[in-house]
């Protein structure tokens, strides 16, 4: 290697340095910017699946808490939602079905995220502890507890105003709901004492 080689060399040393600095800067930026995407993302979804999950058990507990005299006796008037309401419950075994189908897969997707968002700040030992209780709570608090409350002291209200909501659901999920609502019947009819899913709610 020439001299001059040998002084080219010695002075792009530094500058690769620096180059090789501000990539990694660049990098760890841009990693920490996407972390706190992903975060804040997470939980705007987490978020509005807890919405969901306290409709559908808002709805479970409004519905199921009406006399079927009041749901027929609506039925009559002009309210249109109260039609809609009158042909879901006359079939409460699919309703049920509909609820907890919906209320499932959306309390499953919960945790799945809330998995992922612990597990990017902590170890798996400890994502897997935290992961389980901040879940917990926040299905339990929100996703269950309050809304079944509020749908148990707003029943006629909330249940003529969920009633097109749920039948779009049941639509949506038809394919599921239907394999589920069979599935569930046939064990049913294999089961010598009566026990229906519903019977508890209809008593």
């Amino acid at each position: 290697m020439g001299l001059d080689e040998r002084v080219s060399f010695g002075a792009s040393a530094p500058a690769q340095s620096v180059f090789r600095r501000r990539v990694l800067w660049t990098a760890g930026r841009t990693e920490s910017m996407s972390g706190h995407i992903v975060a804040v993302g997470g939980g705007l979804a987490v978020a509005l699946l807890l919405g969901l999950s306290a409709f559908f058990s808002s709805s479970e507990t409004a519905v199921f808490s009406l006399p079927r005299d009041w749901i027929e006796q609506q039925a009559t008037t002009d309210d249109r939602r109260a039609g809609v309401l009158k042909e879901l419950h006359d079939d409460p075994h699919r309703l049920l079905v509909t609820l907890l189908v919906g209320n499932n897969i959306v309390n499953i997707a919960i945790s799945s995220i809330m998995t992922v968002l612990v597990a990017s700040y902590l170890q798996p030992g400890p994502a897997v502890v935290a992961t389980t209780v901040i879940t917990s709570f926040l299905i339990l608090i929100f996703g269950e507890i309050v809304p079944k409350a509020f749908g148990l002291g707003n029943a006629q209200q909330w249940a003529l105003t969920i009633a097109s909501p749920v039948r779009f659901v049941e639509r949506v999920l038809s394919p599921l709901i239907t394999l589920f609502d069979a599935i569930t019947r046939r064990m049913n009819a294999l089961i010598t004492v009566k026990s229906d899913i519903e019977k508890p709610y209809m008593d």
